[in-house]
């Protein structure tokens, strides 16, 4: 467990910090002779500190727990195997990054409970899935995209492509990608993996100068020309790269599943200051949405 004791950062502290001050009995968390530290202030410091990313921490562990099950006695034989690789140095090695035995076993906890999602993910991703990945990634492709934010300006944008307006005037006019837009929807060369996987397969499938009917991924609906497309020097054998394609679709695949539990969980993030902590895992909120769960 030494990659996960040496990844840790603010958050673990922090979280285990705020835990302790809910158990307070009063207002007053700290007296000087210079005044008091209230919960409150105690509260918006953390939260200023490192809040996002503590609570996504406390929310992703709920979540796994809630799906996964590890026990203690897995807890405490890693907890064990960590002790003796340390020896009588493992109080400080806790003690640099500001753990407790406790904490740090909250720590095992969740880096287990990531494991049986890994796992249970690993066991869907089948031969012919690396196979596919394999033969898409001996190209790099060229392609240009028009980013929209609902599905109805994004066919609108589509019909107009269909009956000749310029696709590049187009990207300019309409694209929510201020990266790409401003250029014609250029993206340059990229290889397989380097976008989300909606857009990854749709522009792999597609045939050059085509132009795709609006993709759907968490960005927004994406139309999609592919302009050019070689091969990749040096590829390598399948054989070669079969593990590394394998451990790369796991890993997507492990992310995808986390976001869908993390969305079926119904977040609702009270403090406004906190609402982007889940960003990674939410849809963003667009007016569209916003108006039919309105309606509903």
């Amino acid at each position: 467990m030494k990659k996960t004791l040496l990844a840790l950062g603010l958050a673990t502290s922090v979280f285990t910090l705020a835990a302790c001050s809910d158990q307070a009995t009063d207002d007053v968390v700290v007296s000087t002779s210079y005044g008091d530290i209230s919960k409150e202030d105690f509260y918006n410091e953390l939260k200023s500190t490192a809040g996002q990313q503590a609570l996504e921490k406390v929310v992703i562990t709920q979540v796994l727990e809630n799906n996964y099950e590890v026990t203690e006695d897995e807890v405490n034989a890693e907890w064990d195997a960590f002790k003796e690789t340390y020896g009588d140095s493992y109080e400080m090695m806790l003690g640099m990054y500001g753990l407790t035995e406790a904490s740090y076993k909250e720590e095992i906890k969740l880096g287990m409970l990531s494991q049986k999602l890994t796992e249970e993910v690993d066991k869907t991703v089948s031969e012919e899935d690396v196979k596919a990945q394999y033969e898409q990634g001996k190209y790099e492709l060229n392609a240009r995209h028009i980013l929209l934010e609902d599905e109805k300006t994004a066919n609108e944008v589509y019909e107009k492509l269909q009956n000749g307006e310029d696709f590049a005037t187009l990207a300019q006019e309409y694209s929510a990608d201020p990266g790409s837009g401003a250029n014609g929807g250029e993206l340059g060369w990229f290889t397989v993996g380097r976008m989300v996987p909606e857009f990854n397969d749709a522009a792999y499938a597609l045939d050059l100068n085509t132009i795709s009917e609006p993709v759907k991924s968490d960005f927004g609906y994406h139309i999609i020309e592919v302009t050019d497309k070689r091969e990749v020097a040096d590829y390598g054998t399948f054989e070669e790269k079969e593990a590394d394609i394998r451990k790369t679709l796991v890993g997507q695949k492990a992310n995808e599943k986390l976001i869908e539990l993390v969305r079926g969980a119904k977040v609702d993030i009270k403090d406004e200051d906190l609402k982007g902590a889940l960003a990674n895992y939410l849809p963003a909120e667009t007016e569209e949405s916003t108006d039919k769960e309105e309606a509903k």
